[in-house]
């Protein structure tokens, strides 16, 4: 049982990383993301973005 619940919490995390990226990606327009991972699994998200102005 212990293993289906590790299991189970796993993918939770996984499925909330996801949508997390996926919520970054959208509401950036110029810039960049960052995902840092460490043994296989993402520890970090960095998010770089650019704010352009038109020189006209």
């Amino acid at each position: 049982m212990n293993t289906e619940i590790n299991k189970n919490n796993r993918s939770q995390v996984k499925i909330e990383v996801i949508n997390h990226i996926t919520s970054i990606l959208q509401g950036i327009r110029f810039g960049s993301l960052e995902i840092i991972v460490h043994d296989g699994k993402i520890v970090q998200i960095e998010r770089k973005e650019k704010i352009r102005f038109d020189a006209k």
